[in-house]
């Protein structure tokens, strides 16, 4: 099939794509960015990506002159998407440049709901992207809990789009081998993942056998990462809880491969890719369910709690860990929800199609 053959139109096209500093890092939402652009250009469209510097959600100056920079320098009628978290720093640049460009965003959740803010710069965020989504033409959202959400902005249906992100195939994990059961959690250490929720819960489990790993970058968050390694000495768990940091490629399959439970108890996700890459291998998930998890896991595949339940969150480790039955269930189900996950190509086909407002 050739690209202008795909889908049963023309995709040789031209989109700016800006995102928030390095597409490298190591995020749920720029890998996104970084696999949709990948297949973008597979499929024949000529995308141009502007990584902005600066700091994000809350701009800085270099954050807002780079915008406008990127903004002044587009050509009339310029296909450009932003991601959600560079889009307060266009706050000055977009309302001008709207009338002569393309404008759309990518919001992977809104950045006023990000856990931890304190309430005046969550209100001036909410505020400003409350502006600026009236401005653009199209919003590409990972969910329908993201779609919904966005509703409570007063954005329309029709210019918002649902493309739920890809999952690569990956061979089933085949476990620990125990006797002690291997949890994982694959997330950055900042204030929505959780991380100090599940210590404490975990706390209450600890006549059973059990061992974490949490896997994600400890730089991003000074404040949390200290307070999690304080609460493992507090809780003298620091035996049982390896912090490896920021783990890619091969060693993140290596600890994927020898997990027997996967969990993460963030207050908020606007899909939750690891969940995703963890139902793909067929292990069992416990899950708070905030933002779009209940979207994204299903019953079949796990245990969700209510968000912030410690009590709830001990009681489904304690039932996750303790009965084989359970999690070997959970795991079957998992496995197949995870078959059921659309791959990179077609997330990139869809996104293409909401791109070109269809």
């Amino acid at each position: 099939m050739t690209p202008s053959e795909h889908g049963g139109f023309s995709v040789a096209a031209d989109l700016h794509f800006v995102h928030p500093g390095a597409i490298d890092a190591p995020t749920g939402g720029s890998l996104y960015d970084k696999r949709v652009i990948e297949e973008l250009r597979r499929l024949g469209w000529r995308v141009h990506l502007h990584e902005l510097p600066g700091r994000f959600p809350m701009p800085d100056a270099a954050a807002r002159a780079a915008a406008a920079a990127v903004l002044a320098g587009l050509p009339d009628g310029a296909r450009v998407i932003v991601d959600g978290l560079a889009l307060p720093a266009f706050e000055a640049a977009l309302p001008d440049a709207a009338g002569r460009l393309t404008p759309m965003a990518l919001v992977h959740h809104p950045v006023s709901d990000e856990t931890g803010l304190a309430p005046e710069v969550q209100q001036a965020l909410r505020g400003t992207e409350s502006a600026l989504f009236k401005t653009l033409q199209r919003i590409v959202v990972p969910s329908p809990a993201m779609a919904r959400r966005l509703g409570d902005f007063t954005v329309p249906a029709d210019r918002i789009a649902v493309v739920e992100p890809g999952t690569d195939p990956a061979p089933r994990a085949r476990g620990s081998g125990g006797p002690a059961v291997h949890l994982l959690c694959v997330a950055s250490l900042t204030p929505r993942k959780g991380h100090l929720g599940l210590i404490a819960a975990l706390a209450e489990c600890t006549d059973l056998e059990w061992r974490l790993t949490c896997a994600g970058p400890t730089d991003r968050d000074a404040a949390t990462t200290a307070a999690v390694r304080r609460a493992l000495d507090e809780t003298r768990l620091a035996g049982r809880v390896t912090l490896a940091g920021e783990v890619r490629g091969a060693a993140l399959e290596d600890l994927y491969a020898a997990a027997d439970l996967f969990v993460l108890a963030s207050f908020y996700e606007g899909y939750g890719m690891a969940f995703a890459e963890a139902m793909a291998r067929g292990l069992p998930v416990i899950a708070s369910g905030g933002g779009a998890v209940a979207d994204t896991v299903p019953e079949a595949a796990g245990l969700i709690v209510p968000v912030g339940d410690k009590d709830a969150l001990a009681g489904a480790l304690r039932a996750m860990i303790a009965d084989p039955n359970l999690r070997a269930a959970k795991a079957a189900g998992a496995l197949e929800a995870g078959q059921a996950l659309p791959d990179w190509p077609a997330a990139a086909a869809r996104f293409a199609a909401a791109v070109r407002g269809r």
